[in-house]
């Protein structure tokens, strides 16, 4: 590696030389140093290099594996869970809900959120616009944030959900099933769901998959299918799902114009308990097919008709930059101003 570009919480973003290929290559590299160790200018770095030969938009960097002159500490605990299991970099952390923690006692017979609000999404875009509505209305509130494993594993990935978390925008992050590095680690989304409201004390749960997500063009082969589970689980546990929808205008892919199919799958197909849809209120034409898209929810879930007036300001204000499939907030308003719906409706529902 030739250089430190900067560096975030559980995350280091290098300048590295690929001299496997001919030419050598520059480009940019993402170390975890907790499970790989700090690299430092000068040192040799072992690299994975799929997302470049890929071109991927989200988590176009070459992956250190290892710094083989500067390894890790050995793990020393405490904790008992092993996640990203079986893979050469699988971690070993302590779960709030294992035997060794603090909270197993809170959380051993916890078996309700007490109707805490629980906002879901399909994509990890969506959790800076909610918190821009969510703190528009009811600023002060305690929003934890609970990570899914569809998409990226590590939550040190998101620079985002970093900084939420430094402004305190986030009272914390809940890494679920697989994904780890939150400030609380938990076996399943139950568990997650749990922990945000009695080991972290949120007003409010925001769910959905890391940054990454993975689809392929058909109608079942997306990770944003979570969602659909994320409502049920919201709902067996005694909250509020709020199903966020996924609305675009600027998506170059038909089955995404509009209410995604995503949306309409997870939340009309896999979702089996009833949630609350705020459907936002766009104008013209575009807001029309929105509603009209949204109606085919309404067989299950209750349609909510959300005003987005203000919301505009509030995302222009957000302290994160705002991109999701590589849009910026005014490239795609509608999908920004979606998600701000549902954290405007979630605060509607605080006593």
């Amino acid at each position: 590696m030739t250089a430190i570009r900067r560096e975030w919480p559980g995350a280091v973003e290098l300048d590295v030389v690929v001299t496997s290929d001919e030419p050598a290559v520059r480009c940019r590299a993402l170390a975890y140093p907790p499970l790989v160790g700090r690299p430092e200018p000068g040192d040799e770095v072992l690299l994975n290099t799929t997302a470049l030969a890929m071109g991927l938009g989200t988590g176009g960097y070459a992956m250190v594996v290892a710094v083989p002159n500067r390894l890790p500490e050995d793990p020393d605990g405490p904790g008992h869970l092993v996640k990203a299991r079986y893979t050469p970099l699988q971690a070993t952390v302590l779960g709030a809900d294992e035997q060794d923690s603090d909270f197993h006692e809170a959380l051993r017979e916890a078996d309700s959120l007490d109707g805490m609000p629980v906002v879901v999404a399909d994509l990890h875009s969506a959790l800076a616009p909610i918190l821009c509505g969510l703190y528009a209305d009811r600023p002060g509130v305690r929003v934890a944030y609970v990570m899914l494993d569809g998409g990226a594993l590590p939550a040190w990935f998101s620079m985002s959900a970093a900084r939420l978390r430094e402004l305190d925008w986030l009272a914390g992050v809940v890494t679920v099933g697989q994904a780890f590095g939150g400030d609380v680690e938990a076996v399943t989304t139950h568990t997650g769901l749990l922990a945000a409201r009695h080991v972290l004390d949120a007003d409010v749960a925001v769910v959905a998959q890391g940054p990454g997500n993975l689809g392929t063009g058909t109608r079942w082969g997306f990770s944003g299918v979570s969602a659909g589970e994320a409502v049920n689980a919201a709902a067996v546990l005694q909250g509020r799902p709020v199903a966020a929808l996924r609305v675009s205008e600027g998506d170059a892919r038909e089955r995404h114009v509009g209410v995604s199919h995503h949306s309409l799958t997870a939340y009309g197909r896999v979702a089996l308990s009833p949630a609350q849809v705020p459907v936002p209120e766009l104008p013209g034409e575009f807001g029309e097919r929105v509603r009209d898209q949204a109606e085919l929810l309404a067989v299950r879930h209750e349609l909510v008709s959300v005003p987005v007036e203000g919301l505009h300001e509030a995302l222009r204000a957000c302290p994160v930059r705002l991109s999701t499939m590589g849009r910026g907030l005014e490239e795609d308003l509608a999908y920004f101003l979606a998600s701000a719906a549902a954290g405007r409706h979630a605060a509607g529902l605080l006593k």
